[in-house]
């Protein structure tokens, strides 16, 4: 499919949250990428940069630049500094933010996955979404592993901003 007519307005609305998400994920490694010195957070982020790129194009071939959020700039600016913060941060700083937007992005994509499910339309979106579900399961996962201490009360607050910031973008994105 390569454009959003036919499809139900819930489900375009969503796929534009999908690309504005995944616009931002891509440039959350690209801050990572500019500020850090640190080679294994650096080959971290190139790693996981190269699949949200990847996810970034199967959405794109989706949502017609007419269907995309006209905040895209924003979204990319924004996504940019949360890297950026994190990497400046540290390492563990910027796995623990990795993985509470990854547990977002998992929640975010589950719903989707299910009422596609549910409704037993386009079973070719939804098996798209649900495979983009467990890649960034497995970022999250990788994040996750590669912490080496619990997050402190400070880091918590951040990540407590991170994703209350996605799911504002989320609203955002489903209508603008």
């Amino acid at each position: 499919m390569s454009n959003t007519h036919g499809l139900a307005k819930w489900l375009v609305a969503d796929l534009r949250t999908d690309h504005a998400g995944e616009t931002g994920a891509v440039e959350i490694y690209r801050g990572i990428l500019a500020v850090t010195r640190d080679e294994k957070l650096a080959a971290f982020a190139q790693a996981h940069m190269q699949t949200e790129q990847s996810h970034l194009e199967e959405i794109s071939r989706l949502v017609p630049p007419a269907r995309r959020s006209i905040l895209l700039p924003l979204w990319k600016m924004l996504g940019w500094l949360t890297g950026a913060v994190a990497a400046t941060l540290g390492r563990n700083a910027t796995f623990t933010t990795i993985e509470a937007v990854e547990t977002f992005v998992d929640r975010h994509y589950q719903v989707q996955v299910d009422r596609l499910r549910h409704d037993g339309n386009q079973p070719a979106i939804m098996e798209l979404l649900d495979r983009l579900r467990r890649d960034e399961v497995a970022h999250r996962d990788d994040a996750r592993n590669r912490r080496t201490s619990t997050p402190a009360r400070s880091l918590k607050v951040w990540t407590g901003l991170v994703e209350a910031g996605s799911r504002v973008a989320v609203h955002l994105a489903r209508i603008i």
